[in-house]
Protein backbone atom coordinates (compact mmCIF):
# COMPACT_ATOMS: atom_id res chain seq x y z
CA UNK A 1 0.00 0.00 0.00
CA UNK A 2 1.40 3.44 -1.01
CA UNK A 3 2.37 5.76 1.84
CA UNK A 4 1.26 9.35 2.35
CA UNK A 5 2.82 11.91 0.02
CA UNK A 6 5.53 13.85 1.78
CA UNK A 7 5.30 17.66 1.89
CA UNK A 8 8.23 19.22 0.07
CA UNK A 9 9.77 22.05 2.06
CA UNK A 10 10.42 25.09 -0.13
CA UNK A 11 12.62 27.77 1.41
CA UNK A 12 12.82 31.18 -0.27
CA UNK A 13 14.51 34.42 0.72
CA UNK A 14 12.69 37.74 0.89
CA UNK A 15 14.49 38.87 -2.26
CA UNK A 16 13.35 35.78 -4.17
CA UNK A 17 9.78 36.22 -2.93
CA UNK A 18 9.77 39.83 -4.09
CA UNK A 19 11.15 38.87 -7.49
CA UNK A 20 8.57 36.06 -7.90
CA UNK A 21 5.78 38.45 -6.92
CA UNK A 22 6.86 40.93 -9.58
CA UNK A 23 7.03 38.23 -12.24
CA UNK A 24 3.64 36.77 -11.25
CA UNK A 25 2.00 40.14 -11.90
CA UNK A 26 3.92 40.95 -15.08
CA UNK A 27 2.23 41.46 -18.42
CA UNK A 28 5.43 41.32 -20.43
CA UNK A 29 7.08 38.15 -19.07
CA UNK A 30 6.47 34.86 -20.93
CA UNK A 31 3.29 33.13 -19.78
CA UNK A 32 5.22 30.05 -18.61
CA UNK A 33 7.37 32.09 -16.23
CA UNK A 34 4.33 33.91 -14.84
CA UNK A 35 2.47 30.62 -14.25
CA UNK A 36 5.43 28.99 -12.48
CA UNK A 37 5.98 32.05 -10.29
CA UNK A 38 2.30 31.86 -9.25
CA UNK A 39 2.69 28.14 -8.45
CA UNK A 40 5.65 28.73 -6.16
CA UNK A 41 3.99 31.61 -4.36
CA UNK A 42 0.74 29.64 -3.88
CA UNK A 43 2.68 26.61 -2.67
CA UNK A 44 4.46 28.79 -0.12
CA UNK A 45 1.07 29.82 1.31
CA UNK A 46 -0.47 26.35 1.11
CA UNK A 47 2.07 23.49 0.67
CA UNK A 48 -0.29 21.14 -1.19
CA UNK A 49 0.15 20.16 -4.80
CA UNK A 50 -3.56 19.36 -5.17
CA UNK A 51 -4.70 22.64 -3.59
CA UNK A 52 -2.37 24.74 -5.71
CA UNK A 53 -3.34 22.88 -8.88
CA UNK A 54 -7.04 23.31 -8.14
CA UNK A 55 -6.56 27.02 -7.38
CA UNK A 56 -4.59 27.71 -10.56
CA UNK A 57 -6.46 25.31 -12.82
CA UNK A 58 -3.52 23.02 -13.60
CA UNK A 59 -2.55 19.40 -12.88
CA UNK A 60 -1.00 18.67 -9.51
CA UNK A 61 1.93 16.86 -11.15
CA UNK A 62 2.85 20.05 -12.99
CA UNK A 63 2.91 21.88 -9.65
CA UNK A 64 4.99 19.08 -8.13
CA UNK A 65 7.62 19.20 -10.88
CA UNK A 66 7.87 22.97 -10.56
CA UNK A 67 8.34 22.83 -6.77
CA UNK A 68 10.88 20.00 -6.98
CA UNK A 69 12.91 21.97 -9.54
CA UNK A 70 12.77 25.03 -7.29
CA UNK A 71 14.14 22.96 -4.40
CA UNK A 72 16.89 21.50 -6.56
CA UNK A 73 17.97 24.54 -8.59
CA UNK A 74 16.47 27.58 -6.88
CA UNK A 75 13.10 29.35 -7.29
CA UNK A 76 14.23 31.77 -10.02
CA UNK A 77 15.97 29.07 -12.06
CA UNK A 78 12.84 26.90 -11.88
CA UNK A 79 10.90 29.49 -13.88
CA UNK A 80 12.77 28.70 -17.10
CA UNK A 81 12.65 25.55 -19.20
CA UNK A 82 15.56 23.20 -18.84
CA UNK A 83 17.90 23.21 -21.83
CA UNK A 84 17.06 20.61 -24.43
CA UNK A 85 19.57 18.94 -26.73
CA UNK A 86 17.69 20.02 -29.85
CA UNK A 87 18.35 18.94 -33.39
CA UNK A 88 21.91 18.41 -34.50
CA UNK A 89 23.06 21.32 -36.68
CA UNK A 90 23.14 20.43 -40.36
CA UNK A 91 25.46 23.29 -41.34
CA UNK A 92 29.00 22.52 -40.24
CA UNK A 93 31.32 25.11 -38.68
CA UNK A 94 33.54 24.84 -41.76
CA UNK A 95 30.60 25.72 -44.01
CA UNK A 96 29.72 28.70 -41.82
CA UNK A 97 33.33 29.89 -41.97
CA UNK A 98 33.29 29.60 -45.77
CA UNK A 99 30.04 31.56 -45.98
CA UNK A 100 31.38 34.30 -43.72
CA UNK A 101 34.60 34.55 -45.74
CA UNK A 102 32.56 34.96 -48.94
CA UNK A 103 30.39 37.60 -47.24
CA UNK A 104 33.54 39.57 -46.39
CA UNK A 105 34.28 39.91 -50.11
CA UNK A 106 32.39 42.24 -52.42
CA UNK A 107 29.75 40.65 -54.64
CA UNK A 108 31.41 42.10 -57.75
CA UNK A 109 34.56 40.13 -56.91
CA UNK A 110 32.56 36.95 -57.49
CA UNK A 111 31.27 37.98 -60.90
CA UNK A 112 28.01 39.67 -59.95
CA UNK A 113 26.98 43.15 -61.13
CA UNK A 114 26.08 44.07 -57.56
CA UNK A 115 28.55 46.16 -55.57
CA UNK A 116 27.63 44.57 -52.22
CA UNK A 117 25.87 41.41 -51.15
CA UNK A 118 22.22 41.11 -50.34
CA UNK A 119 21.30 38.22 -48.08
CA UNK A 120 19.17 36.73 -50.85
CA UNK A 121 22.05 36.91 -53.34
CA UNK A 122 24.47 35.47 -50.80
CA UNK A 123 22.14 32.55 -50.12
CA UNK A 124 21.85 31.85 -53.85
CA UNK A 125 25.63 32.01 -54.26
CA UNK A 126 26.09 29.57 -51.38
CA UNK A 127 23.59 27.13 -52.86
CA UNK A 128 25.28 27.25 -56.26
CA UNK A 129 28.94 27.22 -55.18
CA UNK A 130 28.92 25.80 -51.65
CA UNK A 131 28.70 22.09 -52.64
CA UNK A 132 31.53 22.56 -55.16
CA UNK A 133 33.65 24.00 -52.33
CA UNK A 134 33.05 20.84 -50.28
CA UNK A 135 30.06 22.02 -48.25
CA UNK A 136 27.10 19.89 -49.31
CA UNK A 137 25.13 21.16 -46.31
CA UNK A 138 24.74 24.53 -48.07
CA UNK A 139 22.84 23.06 -51.03
CA UNK A 140 19.48 24.05 -49.55
CA UNK A 141 20.56 27.20 -47.70
CA UNK A 142 17.82 29.82 -47.35
CA UNK A 143 17.98 33.55 -46.78
CA UNK A 144 16.82 33.36 -43.15
CA UNK A 145 19.66 31.03 -42.21
CA UNK A 146 22.15 33.38 -43.87
CA UNK A 147 20.82 36.22 -41.72
CA UNK A 148 21.25 34.12 -38.57
CA UNK A 149 24.82 33.11 -39.43
CA UNK A 150 25.83 36.67 -40.26
CA UNK A 151 24.14 37.91 -37.11
CA UNK A 152 26.10 35.44 -34.99
CA UNK A 153 29.34 36.71 -36.52
CA UNK A 154 28.20 40.34 -36.19
CA UNK A 155 28.89 41.30 -39.78
CA UNK A 156 26.61 43.28 -42.13
CA UNK A 157 28.04 42.95 -45.65
CA UNK A 158 25.03 44.77 -47.16
CA UNK A 159 25.91 48.03 -45.38
CA UNK A 160 28.66 50.64 -45.78
CA UNK A 161 30.09 52.77 -42.98
CA UNK A 162 32.17 55.67 -44.23
CA UNK A 163 35.52 56.75 -42.83
CA UNK A 164 37.98 59.49 -43.71
CA UNK A 165 41.51 58.45 -44.56
CA UNK A 166 44.20 60.81 -43.35
CA UNK A 167 45.95 62.03 -46.48
CA UNK A 168 48.07 64.78 -44.96
CA UNK A 169 51.36 63.49 -43.59
CA UNK A 170 51.83 66.76 -41.70
CA UNK A 171 48.38 66.76 -40.15
CA UNK A 172 49.59 66.96 -36.53
CA UNK A 173 52.05 69.84 -37.05
CA UNK A 174 49.50 71.82 -39.07
CA UNK A 175 46.84 71.20 -36.44
CA UNK A 176 49.27 72.43 -33.80
CA UNK A 177 49.77 75.66 -35.77
CA UNK A 178 46.02 76.28 -35.83
CA UNK A 179 45.71 75.52 -32.13
CA UNK A 180 48.54 77.95 -31.40
CA UNK A 181 46.52 80.67 -33.13
CA UNK A 182 43.53 79.81 -30.95
CA UNK A 183 45.81 79.93 -27.92
CA UNK A 184 46.90 83.41 -29.05
CA UNK A 185 43.24 84.42 -29.21
CA UNK A 186 42.80 83.24 -25.65
CA UNK A 187 45.83 85.22 -24.48
CA UNK A 188 44.66 88.38 -26.26
CA UNK A 189 41.22 88.08 -24.70
CA UNK A 190 42.69 87.86 -21.21
CA UNK A 191 45.01 90.80 -21.89
CA UNK A 192 42.11 92.89 -23.20
CA UNK A 193 40.06 92.08 -20.12
CA UNK A 194 42.84 93.40 -17.84
CA UNK A 195 43.75 96.45 -19.93
CA UNK A 196 41.57 99.54 -20.30
CA UNK A 197 42.77 99.97 -23.87
CA UNK A 198 40.48 97.74 -25.93
CA UNK A 199 42.47 98.11 -29.15
CA UNK A 200 44.69 95.20 -30.09
CA UNK A 201 47.41 95.25 -32.75
CA UNK A 202 46.19 91.92 -34.11
CA UNK A 203 42.94 90.78 -35.76
CA UNK A 204 42.42 87.01 -36.05
CA UNK A 205 39.85 85.92 -38.65
CA UNK A 206 38.42 82.44 -39.15
CA UNK A 207 37.55 82.36 -42.85
CA UNK A 208 35.90 80.00 -45.33
CA UNK A 209 33.47 79.92 -48.23
CA UNK A 210 30.00 78.39 -48.35
CA UNK A 211 29.33 77.74 -52.05
CA UNK A 212 26.23 76.43 -53.77
CA UNK A 213 23.53 78.30 -51.83
CA UNK A 214 20.51 77.71 -54.04
CA UNK A 215 18.14 80.49 -55.06
CA UNK A 216 14.89 78.54 -55.21
CA UNK A 217 11.47 80.02 -55.91
CA UNK A 218 8.05 78.56 -55.20
CA UNK A 219 5.55 78.06 -58.01
CA UNK A 220 2.56 78.53 -55.71
CA UNK A 221 2.10 80.60 -52.55
CA UNK A 222 2.81 79.01 -49.18
CA UNK A 223 -0.25 78.32 -47.04
CA UNK A 224 -0.07 79.51 -43.41
CA UNK A 225 -0.86 77.34 -40.37
CA UNK A 226 -4.46 77.18 -39.19
CA UNK A 227 -4.92 76.61 -35.44
CA UNK A 228 -6.59 73.31 -34.77
CA UNK A 229 -6.46 72.27 -38.43
CA UNK A 230 -3.01 72.67 -40.02
CA UNK A 231 -0.07 72.86 -37.64
CA UNK A 232 2.60 73.82 -40.18
CA UNK A 233 3.13 75.89 -43.28
CA UNK A 234 2.12 74.08 -46.47
CA UNK A 235 4.30 74.37 -49.56
CA UNK A 236 3.84 73.08 -53.07
CA UNK A 237 6.31 70.39 -54.11
CA UNK A 238 7.27 72.09 -57.37
CA UNK A 239 9.92 74.80 -57.39
CA UNK A 240 11.99 76.88 -59.80
CA UNK A 241 15.76 77.28 -59.70
CA UNK A 242 17.41 80.66 -60.21
CA UNK A 243 21.03 79.55 -59.76
CA UNK A 244 23.44 79.52 -56.83
CA UNK A 245 25.49 81.96 -54.80
CA UNK A 246 28.63 81.68 -52.68
CA UNK A 247 29.00 83.19 -49.22
CA UNK A 248 32.54 84.29 -48.32
CA UNK A 249 32.67 84.96 -44.60
CA UNK A 250 35.17 85.44 -41.82
CA UNK A 251 34.60 85.76 -38.07
CA UNK A 252 36.73 88.06 -35.96
CA UNK A 253 37.57 85.74 -33.09
CA UNK A 254 38.24 88.66 -30.74
CA UNK A 255 35.08 90.69 -31.34
CA UNK A 256 32.67 88.20 -32.90
CA UNK A 257 31.97 90.42 -35.90
CA UNK A 258 31.30 88.65 -39.19
CA UNK A 259 32.78 90.05 -42.41
CA UNK A 260 30.97 88.72 -45.45
CA UNK A 261 30.59 88.95 -49.21
CA UNK A 262 28.02 87.22 -51.41
CA UNK A 263 29.11 86.54 -54.97
CA UNK A 264 28.19 84.23 -57.85
CA UNK A 265 31.50 82.36 -57.59
CA UNK A 266 34.44 82.01 -55.21
CA UNK A 267 37.55 82.35 -57.36
CA UNK A 268 40.78 84.21 -56.65
CA UNK A 269 39.28 87.57 -57.61
CA UNK A 270 36.41 87.10 -55.12
CA UNK A 271 38.87 86.08 -52.41
CA UNK A 272 41.02 89.16 -53.12
CA UNK A 273 37.86 91.25 -52.91
CA UNK A 274 37.24 89.81 -49.45
CA UNK A 275 40.83 90.59 -48.43
CA UNK A 276 40.28 94.18 -49.57
CA UNK A 277 37.19 94.26 -47.36
CA UNK A 278 39.32 93.21 -44.37
CA UNK A 279 42.05 95.64 -45.34
CA UNK A 280 39.56 98.51 -45.20
CA UNK A 281 37.93 97.30 -41.97
CA UNK A 282 41.07 97.41 -39.77
CA UNK A 283 43.65 100.12 -39.08
CA UNK A 284 46.76 100.07 -41.22
CA UNK A 285 49.05 98.95 -38.38
CA UNK A 286 46.87 95.99 -37.42
CA UNK A 287 48.19 92.57 -38.38
CA UNK A 288 45.40 90.46 -39.89
CA UNK A 289 45.80 86.72 -39.32
CA UNK A 290 43.52 84.36 -41.22
CA UNK A 291 42.74 80.71 -40.48
CA UNK A 292 41.66 79.12 -43.76
CA UNK A 293 41.89 75.96 -45.85
CA UNK A 294 44.06 75.16 -48.87
CA UNK A 295 41.53 76.13 -51.53
CA UNK A 296 43.21 76.97 -54.81
CA UNK A 297 42.00 80.58 -54.64
CA UNK A 298 43.89 81.08 -51.38
CA UNK A 299 47.28 80.10 -52.81
CA UNK A 300 46.91 81.16 -56.45
CA UNK A 301 49.40 83.37 -58.27
CA UNK A 302 46.81 86.15 -58.45
CA UNK A 303 46.34 86.07 -54.67
CA UNK A 304 50.09 85.95 -53.99
CA UNK A 305 50.68 88.86 -56.33
CA UNK A 306 48.10 91.00 -54.53
CA UNK A 307 49.52 90.07 -51.10
CA UNK A 308 53.03 90.97 -52.26
CA UNK A 309 51.90 94.57 -52.73
CA UNK A 310 50.64 94.78 -49.14
CA UNK A 311 52.84 96.08 -46.32
CA UNK A 312 54.97 93.41 -44.65
CA UNK A 313 53.10 91.68 -41.84
CA UNK A 314 49.69 93.01 -42.88
CA UNK A 315 48.28 89.56 -43.75
CA UNK A 316 49.34 86.21 -42.33
CA UNK A 317 47.73 82.91 -43.34
CA UNK A 318 47.50 79.77 -41.19
CA UNK A 319 46.23 76.84 -43.24
CA UNK A 320 44.25 73.96 -41.81
CA UNK A 321 45.48 70.47 -42.78
CA UNK A 322 43.81 68.54 -45.56
CA UNK A 323 40.47 67.09 -44.38
CA UNK A 324 40.80 69.24 -41.27
CA UNK A 325 38.01 71.72 -41.93
CA UNK A 326 36.58 70.89 -38.49
CA UNK A 327 39.51 72.85 -37.05
CA UNK A 328 38.09 76.07 -38.51
CA UNK A 329 35.66 77.82 -36.17
CA UNK A 330 33.78 79.47 -39.02
CA UNK A 331 32.34 76.06 -39.94
CA UNK A 332 30.20 76.21 -36.82
CA UNK A 333 28.91 79.62 -37.86
CA UNK A 334 28.01 78.30 -41.32
CA UNK A 335 26.15 75.40 -39.75
CA UNK A 336 24.11 77.66 -37.51
CA UNK A 337 23.46 80.11 -40.36
CA UNK A 338 22.23 77.29 -42.60
CA UNK A 339 19.92 75.98 -39.88
CA UNK A 340 18.43 79.38 -39.15
CA UNK A 341 18.55 81.98 -41.95
CA UNK A 342 18.86 79.62 -44.94
CA UNK A 343 16.52 76.89 -43.68
CA UNK A 344 13.56 76.44 -46.07
CA UNK A 345 14.39 79.79 -47.71
CA UNK A 346 12.49 80.64 -50.91
CA UNK A 347 13.24 83.70 -53.06
CA UNK A 348 12.14 85.16 -56.38
CA UNK A 349 15.66 85.92 -57.64
CA UNK A 350 19.36 85.63 -56.87
CA UNK A 351 19.41 89.28 -55.88
CA UNK A 352 16.74 88.69 -53.25
CA UNK A 353 18.75 85.76 -51.90
CA UNK A 354 21.85 87.93 -51.72
CA UNK A 355 19.96 90.69 -49.91
CA UNK A 356 18.51 88.27 -47.36
CA UNK A 357 21.88 86.66 -46.70
CA UNK A 358 23.46 90.04 -46.06
CA UNK A 359 20.50 90.99 -43.87
CA UNK A 360 21.13 87.82 -41.90
CA UNK A 361 24.80 88.77 -41.48
CA UNK A 362 23.78 92.23 -40.27
CA UNK A 363 21.39 90.63 -37.76
CA UNK A 364 24.24 88.46 -36.46
CA UNK A 365 26.51 91.49 -36.12
CA UNK A 366 23.90 93.36 -34.08
CA UNK A 367 24.43 90.75 -31.36
CA UNK A 368 27.90 89.32 -32.09
CA UNK A 369 28.91 86.04 -30.51
CA UNK A 370 32.57 85.52 -29.68
CA UNK A 371 33.46 81.98 -30.74
CA UNK A 372 35.89 80.10 -28.51
CA UNK A 373 37.89 76.99 -29.30
CA UNK A 374 38.56 74.59 -26.42
CA UNK A 375 39.19 71.11 -27.87
CA UNK A 376 42.85 70.06 -27.34
CA UNK A 377 43.81 73.67 -26.71
CA UNK A 378 45.85 72.69 -23.65
CA UNK A 379 48.05 70.52 -25.89
CA UNK A 380 49.05 73.44 -28.11
CA UNK A 381 52.66 74.46 -27.69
Amino acid sequence: MAGWRQVVELAMSEEEIGRLTTISRSRTEPASRVARAQMLLCYRENPSFFAVGKRLGTHHQVVQRCVERAVAYGPLTALDDRPRPGKEPTITPEAKAWLVSVACDKAKEHGYPHELWTTRLLARHAREHGPAAGHECLANLVQGTVCKILGQEEIKPHKVRYYLERRDADFEPKMAEVLCVYREVQVLKKAAAKSKNSRTPVAIISYDEKPGIQAIATTAPDLPPVPGTYATFARDYEYKRHGTLSLLAGIDLLSGKVHALVRDRHRSREFIEFLKLLDAAYPARTAIKLILDNHSAHISKETKTWLADRPAGRFEFTFTPKHGSWLNLVEGFFSKFARSVLRHIRVTSKQELKDRIMAGIEDVNRHPVIHTWSYKLAEAA
